[in-house]
């Protein structure tokens, strides 16, 4: 359900619709536009069809929410989210590009890496502290050493960190070194995990599950957004398919959807879209055409020499260049590019 308030509502009348929300035992969410205030209501909405909600004073009209996942929706919050990250906007005028190995390497080596990543144009650094493998006998990363590393890094070069978080338990300490925590495709349903993302002061970037579904997807924020974090990057990053030329097949049709769905930023990764180096620059062009704010790719000096995913990562060359190509694709656009 959402109320929206009359343009000229009090702090002390949104107080009050507040206040009676909750004695309903129902749970209202604020969302402040730059015209309008709105409270979602998330709870049985029977309950609230029946109080006469709109004879309180500053509500101009109650409506019923159509898509399930409430506070991702549009309907609910008109205006896009723009999350910062240190001097960085996501989700604003400009592109953001991340870029970054799969996995941290050692703190020497991430370090090296964050600098190339910054001299390439990268505006934020991604490396694997902890890493998911579909081996138990693959490099599982540093954990929590590779956090220190990584904080590291950007003690180094000053990009904000982009790494990725697998359990539950370790939120508090990735949350303590990481700007973002990413939620990776194998845990887009972890709901234990996305219930404790909810509660702490980060941003979130949570990538599509291989085989989920657009809906699932906005529902797997929901999760996040329901319980507190409204900073919330979605992250397109290809789906499983018969096709087995490519790692994934590219879902650069999710993007418009997603934009018209949602209110939340989408961040897209087409070096796991593709999964070989000489389609990223190609995928990530389409996903940036399609309406992303902005591109995370893996890359690394040497990637013959990468612990994880070489085979998907591109040189400091390659960067450069796709950087260029991407800022061509902006000013296209209306954009520009950090």
């Amino acid at each position: 359900m959402i109320i929206v308030l009359k343009p000229q509502v009090t702090e002390d009348e949104i107080q009050h619709i507040v206040e009676k929300i909750k004695s309903l035992d129902m749970q209202p969410h604020v969302s402040t536009g730059q015209y309008r205030t709105i409270i979602t209501v998330i709870g049985d909405e029977d309950i609230i069809r029946e109080q006469p909600l709109e004879a309180i004073s500053g509500v101009e009209s109650v409506k019923a929410i159509m898509r399930p996942y409430k506070l991702a929706s549009k309907e609910t919050h008109p205006d896009i989210t723009v999350i910062r990250v240190g001097d960085v906007e996501i989700g604003g005028k400009n592109i953001v590009l991340v870029a970054g190995p799969c996995a941290v390497e050692g703190e020497k080596e991430v370090i090296k890496h964050a600098i190339m990543a910054k001299k390439a144009g990268a505006v934020l650094f991604r490396a694997g502290a902890y890493k998911p493998r579909s081996s138990p006998y693959s490099f599982q990363g540093y954990g929590a050493d590779g956090l220190k590393y990584l904080a590291a890094a950007r003690q180094e070069t000053g990009l904000p960190i982009v790494t990725e978080v697998m359990d539950p338990r370790d939120v508090g300490l990735v949350a303590e070194y990481a700007d973002i925590l990413q939620v990776g495709t194998r845990n887009m349903q972890n709901f234990n995990l996305l219930k404790e993302l909810g509660t702490i002061n980060k941003p979130v970037m949570l990538k599509r599950g291989m085989s989920a579904k657009i809906n699932e997807f906005l529902m797997s924020a929901e999760y996040i957004l329901s319980y507190g974090n409204k900073d919330v990057i979605l992250c397109p990053r290809g789906i499983r398919t018969f096709e087995d030329i490519t790692r994934n097949t590219l879902d650069a049709g999710a993007v418009p959807v997603l934009k018209s769905f949602s209110h939340l930023p989408v961040l897209c990764d087409p070096s796991h879209a593709v999964g070989l180096k000489d389609y990223v620059p190609a995928a990530a062009m389409a996903y940036l055409a399609a309406g992303a704010d902005g591109i995370m790719v893996e890359a690394h000096p040497n990637p013959e020499d990468a612990l994880s995913d070489g085979q998907q990562t591109i040189d400091f060359d390659q960067l450069v260049d796709l950087r260029e190509k991407l800022g061509m694709i902006a000013k296209a656009l209306g954009r520009d590019i950090y």
